[in-house]
Formats: C-alpha cells, sequence, structure tokens
C-alpha cells in the first residue's frame, strides 16, 4: 500500500477573554459560518506567530527575512557573509535574484518577498565558481546569463535540487511557499495550507472601556482620566485545521526522505497546539494551550469545519467537552462515508472523549508527536 501523503492536523483550543486578530478597524476578526457569527484568528496571524515562536527557532532554525526593504536587506547578508564573500559579490547576486539593476541603501521591491541567506549563499557560489572558472570578463558574462536564466534554470533539476536544499535553513518557506514576479528568485509551491482559526460556536463580542490615569494628576488632586479608550474581546473554542503535503515538502527542501519531512511534521503539530498570536496579550495575557488534537494520514487534504457548521451548544458543561465530541462524530461519519477507514489516525485530549476512531495517546502531546514521527507506528 502506497504512504498515505497528507497530514491533516485537527486542533481545538479555548482562549480565555482576549483580542488576537484585529482587521483594520480595529476590531476582532470574524466570520459567518453556519449562517452564525464566529471569532477568527487569520492564517497569516497563526503563520506568522508560528514562524517567530520560540519553539521554531529553538526546533527548527532561524525564520526568513521576509520584507521588500532589499537595501536594509543587502546590507544584512552582506554583514553576514563577509567572511565568504566579497561586498561586490553579493550585491551582484542580490540584484540578480531580485530583478533590482542597483540596490541602493534605500531600495524597496514592490512587494513583499521571502528570503533566507542559505539561498543567496548558494547563488554566491555558483558566481564564484563561474568566476573561476571563466576569468574572461565576456566570458563570464555569458555563462552566468545562461546559468541564471529563469527557464533553464527552472529545467535543471541539479541546479533546482541545489536550491531548494538551501530553504533547510529556510523551512518555513518551504511549508508557506512563495511568490515570485522578477529576478531569478524561484517559486516554491507551499507545502502547508492553514485555515483561519474559527470558533465552533456562536460568539458575543464585549467592548472593554480602559483608561490611563495621571499618576501625577492625581497627586495635585484633579480627577477624571488623562486617556479613554476601547476595545473589543470575546473567549470560545476554536478549531485549527492545517494539512501539510509530505511530497511537496520533501521536493521543497531537496528531495530530502520521507523521515525528515515527518520530522518536521511533528514540530508542525507542536506548534498548531501551543503557539498563540501576541497581539493585546499585555492586556488579556490569553496564553491557552489546546486541550485536544486529533492527527491523521490521507492520501487527500480533509477539514472537519463542518463538524461545526451546526454551532456547538454550552449546555452547561462548557464548549469544550461538546466540540471534541462533536468533532470526533464528525469524523467517524466522514470516514465511513467516503472509505477513508485505513486511514492512520490518534489524538491527544486532557479531556475524556470518545476513542472509537481514533488511537488514544491520552494528555500527552509528546506521544502524539512521535506517532507522528513514526509514520503512525
Amino acid at each position: 500500500m502506497d504512504e498515505k501523503n497528507y497530514v491533516n492536523y485537527h486542533i481545538l483550543i479555548s482562549h480565555s477573554p482576549s483580542n488576537l486578530n484585529r482587521d483594520d478597524m480595529n476590531m476582532q476578526k470574524t466570520a459567518v459560518f453556519g449562517g452564525i457569527k464566529r471569532t477568527r484568528i487569520s492564517s497569516q496571524s497563526l503563520k506568522r506567530s508560528m514562524r517567530h515562536s520560540d519553539y521554531y527557532k529553538n526546533n527548527i532554525g532561524m525564520p526568513s527575512d521576509r520584507t521588500r526593504q532589499l537595501g536594509k536587506l543587502t546590507a544584512k547578508y552582506v554583514e553576514a557573509l563577509k567572511d565568504k564573500y566579497g561586498e561586490n559579490l553579493v550585491k551582484s547576486v542580490m540584484s540578480l535574484i531580485s530583478g533590482e539593476s542597483e540596490i541602493k541603501e534605500n531600495t524597496q521591491s514592490g512587494a513583499v518577498a521571502a528570503w533566507t541567506i542559505s539561498e543567496v549563499e548558494q547563488y554566491c557560489q555558483l558566481y564564484q565558481q563561474l568566476q573561476e572558472q571563466f576569468p574572461n570578463e565576456k566570458e563570464f558574462g555569458k555563462e552566468w546569463k545562461n546559468a541564471t536564466d529563469k527557464k533553464k534554470l527552472l529545467d535543471d533539476k541539479t541546479k533546482v535540487k541545489l536550491f531548494r536544499e538551501a530553504l533547510q535553513n529556510g523551512q518555513d518557506i518551504a511549508l508557506s511557499g512563495r511568490m515570485a514576479t522578477s529576478g531569478i528568485m524561484t517559486i516554491v509551491d507551499a507545502s502547508l495550507a492553514v485555515a483561519h482559526a474559527i470558533t465552533t460556536h456562536t460568539v458575543d463580542t464585549d467592548i472593554d472601556w480602559f483608561t490611563a490615569v495621571d499618576d501625577l494628576n492625581q497627586e495635585t488632586g484633579e480627577t477624571g482620566s488623562a486617556h479613554l479608550d476601547t476595545t473589543e474581546f470575546s473567549s470560545g473554542v476554536f478549531y485549527r485545521y492545517a494539512s501539510l503535503n509530505l511530497r511537496q515538502l520533501q521536493e521543497n527542501l531537496g528531495d530530502v526522505d520521507r523521515e525528515q519531512a515527518l520530522d518536521i511534521a511533528s514540530h508542525v503539530l507542536h506548534m498548531l497546539a501551543t503557539v498563540v498570536p501576541s497581539a493585546k496579550q499585555n492586556a488579556f495575557a490569553a496564553f491557552n494551550l489546546a486541550d485536544f488534537a486529533l492527527v491523521s494520514f490521507s492520501d487527500q487534504p480533509i477539514s472537519l469545519a463542518n463538524a461545526f457548521e451546526n454551532p456547538v451548544k454550552a449546555r452547561g458543561n462548557g464548549f469544550m467537552e461538546p466540540s471534541i465530541n462533536a468533532l470526533l462524530d464528525y469524523h467517524k461519519t466522514i470516514s465511513s462515508a467516503y472509505g477513508l477507514t485505513d486511514d492512520k489516525k490518534a489524538l491527544f485530549s486532557t479531556k475524556e472523549c470518545n476513542l472509537e476512531t481514533a488511537t488514544n495517546m491520552g494528555a500527552d502531546l509528546s506521544k502524539l508527536k512521535e506517532w507522528l514521527k513514526n509514520n503512525g507506528n
């Protein structure tokens, strides 16, 4: 039997009163699902929080640089690579990758792009090798142009593999992908799809009227506050869903083996269950961890969001337990309806729940991570 290519993550996490993701009006992001208003945390917010988390830095590496500030980025990479390559070489390579004829201190690109220094270093190495092979300036120019022609570059599997391998030091690009419209920067198809997290139930938002009191005014007997403002907040159980295309991840990293891809998959699970956006956290401190996670190996991405199309009701015992039950019931229904009973699946839960549809790892996330790393064994 062929190995299942997709890892599906289903996470339930309850956030205490908070405002974790806001829109352009400084209001909580929301969505209507099942005809009912839900609080929402955007996929962009979740992915950025994961990418910049301490866990990512400690277990995967430094995140990529996502910027349009080419001048500042070039200066950063010139400094970082100064022991290996000269300033002019690095600047030339940055110009070619970005498509800018010249990069100055204040040069900006048209859009934010994801960069990793290891990829730039790979181009610098190619540049230096060609310089050594073709000392004649005219011949070098011809060979460099030929070597970095975008179409030829993408057709050359050996070169593509080299630049994909460079993404092993920028794995968030291999996970989230990258668009590139100019220069020789390669397009990377995302291997990780992350849904906007929504509450499993309807939500009524509240308004917090807050003030800033001027202590010195108080000492002189003045009354009132120096500043008055409002912020919206709410609480609820959020369903987080993500799907990881293992073969795409392997390709993005230079055709690494499945074992390495599964190791990354286990880290993705940990971040989905533990990383929380930082917005307004100094005011609300909603640093909540997931109470439930269901992971499965499948032949395709399968969201279980429709378990909550009919919003969960609390019935006196909160939203988490009925949310877990709704998710497991729907998972069982979908598995039976579409013949997915041979999909490997396992769950982590801090609550008592129905164990008929998956192997239970109990209240120990590390066991579920190990199960995932071991290909569901």
